[in-house]
């Protein structure tokens, strides 16, 4: 058995899955969040804040606390998300294969200290949590009537969804000060494809519940499929 330590929790791979084995993270002590997870632009962000909104819960977003997990993480136990980059050519024209593990490893390596925050917000107040979560380790964490996964199938520009977002102005420039912003789009977006296809098939062959983001769907119509399956509306007939 092969393990990968972080400085919260250990990490253990186990018929090719990862898996989250620490007696910290119970079932019981996320008894008071609702994941919000999915893929890449499948509408974890408008969704879950929707969500905060109507029912004056507490918001946690993942990307936003990222700064000061860096700040509490040391390079040795978390070399992704400590990796420094002298530059946007540096940072988007790596090779697919080593920018997708790089990505990957940086989500797996702040997810304990997602969890250790979730544990001591949720003790007294509702929340509802807008990360990228993995099959397996939903399976671990919550109870599968707390998560929603959220997806968007065949989006062949996700790179251009984000650039185009207010939340994601500094991303754009980053990518837009590279030497050809146009390449290094197209690899972005090449790997975010690529973790997408893979993590969507999971998601469908999983027993969680699932909504897929097409042409036709509304912030609404999702919201209220959301609401329904976390019992905080009827289903309507």
């Amino acid at each position: 058995m092969f393990c990968l330590k972080t400085i919260n929790g250990l990490f253990y791979f186990e018929k090719g899955k990862i898996m989250i084995y620490s007696d910290k993270y119970k079932k019981e002590q996320f008894k008071n969040v609702y994941f919000i997870t999915g893929t890449a632009t499948g509408g974890k962000t408008t969704i879950s804040k929707a969500l905060a909104e109507k029912y004056g819960w507490l918001r946690y977003d993942v990307d936003e606390e990222f700064d000061r997990h860096k700040s509490l993480s040391n390079s040795k136990d978390n070399p992704a998300m400590n990796k420094t980059f002298k530059n946007a050519d540096e940072f988007f024209m790596r090779d697919v294969n080593e920018y997708e593990k790089w990505l990957k490893d940086n989500t797996r390596e702040q997810l304990p200290f997602v969890l250790d925050d979730l544990i001591k917000l949720s003790k007294k107040q509702k929340v509802v949590c807008d990360l990228h979560l993995l099959v397996e380790e939903a399976e671990q964490i919550a109870d599968k009537n707390q998560v929603v996964f959220l997806i968007r199938e065949n989006n062949e520009n996700i790179i251009d969804d984000y650039c185009h977002r207010k939340s994601h102005e500094g991303f754009n420039r980053f990518i837009n000060s590279a030497t050809d912003p146009e390449a290094a789009k197209q690899n972005c977006n090449t790997v975010l494809r690529k973790i997408n296809v893979e993590r969507c098939n999971d998601i469908r062959n999983s027993n969680f519940f699932w909504i897929a983001r097409n042409e036709n769907s509304t912030i609404e119509n999702t919201l209220r499929l959301v609401e329904e399956f976390f019992g905080l509306i009827k289903t309507e007939n």
